[in-house]
């Protein structure tokens, strides 16, 4: 028979019981806590997000918050994937409050359009509405995602003000207004993204499955849809600072759509950095594309641009 000392039982209760309630906080070695499963939305939504709370600032000072958004296809994926809690334990590290979302997933009967984008515009409020709390400022906060996550961070920047894509709720009067985005390997045009090689070169060949899967209309039938839902359709001379990245071996998500955006805000008189990765291909975090090192490691660049348009404090 093996025996359990009254501590370590004690210790194991207390976590069942967080568990139990959703929530599992635990303190890493590098000075984070994270907080699982955490309701956002209304009580009829099962979707939840993941809280990742930097040490405490010197002197007690509010830190700049990131929602981050997780890819898969707008169809799956999750928040605890490798990359996304890769990134989120990296920004938290360099001192940001992170949400990590889990949004509506797109169905064969239930498109994730445009949900998805509310819901992630719901986690922005949560985190505004929470700042107290958790100790942020509310004036603070960006966004930011990969690959289908990159295209609702953008859709979340690029139409704050847009009644048409405002969720009636759980926050009702709170701002869904970011200070920037980051946008890792993002589809920003639905209706111009090509099919690629194992390479990575686009083969001119229109791709669209999952645009058709998200919005829930074939390109044919939904080509109004496919713009309203494209950041391209939305980018304004006034739309947050956009960093874009993405590598050139990127054999999901074709490179061309990096350069797209980047033209549009260009052309905007927009703010934006456009950065491509010669050796990388989809889904690379801060540090790595896969288990191979980046050829840079982009967590000076992330962090510099959100300080500098969130504003270090």
């Amino acid at each position: 028979m093996t025996m359990i000392c009254p501590l370590t039982q004690k210790l194991r209760s207390g976590i069942f019981a967080l568990a139990t309630l959703g929530l599992v906080l635990s303190v890493r070695a590098a000075g984070i806590g994270e907080q699982h499963d955490v309701p956002y939305l209304d009580a009829d939504r099962q979707e939840t997000l993941d809280i990742y709370l930097p040490a405490p600032s010197p002197g007690g000072a509010r830190r700049a918050g990131v929602v981050w958004i997780h890819g898969g296809g707008w169809s799956g994926g999750g928040k605890r994937d490798r990359r996304e809690v890769s990134v989120s334990r990296g920004l938290a590290q360099a001192g940001f409050v992170v949400v990590s979302v889990d949004y509506r997933l797109a169905m064969e009967e239930l498109p994730g359009w445009p949900v998805a984008v509310q819901d992630c515009k719901n986690a922005v409020r949560f985190l505004r509405a929470h700042a107290d709390k958790y100790g942020i400022d509310p004036a603070r906060i960006a966004v930011a995602g990969g690959s289908a996550g990159a295209h609702l961070a953008l859709m979340v920047a690029y139409t704050a003000n847009d009644p048409a894509l405002e969720p009636s709720s759980p926050y009702p009067g709170v701002s869904n207004e970011v200070g920037a985005v980051v946008e890792f390997y993002g589809i920003t045009n639905l209706l111009t993204r090509q099919r690629v090689d194992k390479q990575g070169n686009p083969t001119g060949q229109l791709a669209g499955g999952s645009s058709t899967r998200f919005t829930g209309k074939t390109r044919a039938a939904g080509s109004d849809t496919w713009r309203y839902a494209s950041p391209v359709s939305h980018v304004r001379r006034d739309v947050p600072p956009t960093l874009i990245l993405h590598g050139k071996q990127d054999a999901t998500v074709d490179y061309p759509q990096a350069l797209e955006l980047a033209d549009a805000l260009k052309a905007a008189g927009a703010t934006y950095e456009l950065v491509m990765l010669e050796k990388a291909g989809h889904t690379f975090d801060l540090t790595h594309w896969g288990k191979q090192p980046l050829e840079k490691d982009l967590t000076p660049l992330v962090v510099g641009f959100l300080q500098k348009h969130l504003g270090e404090k």
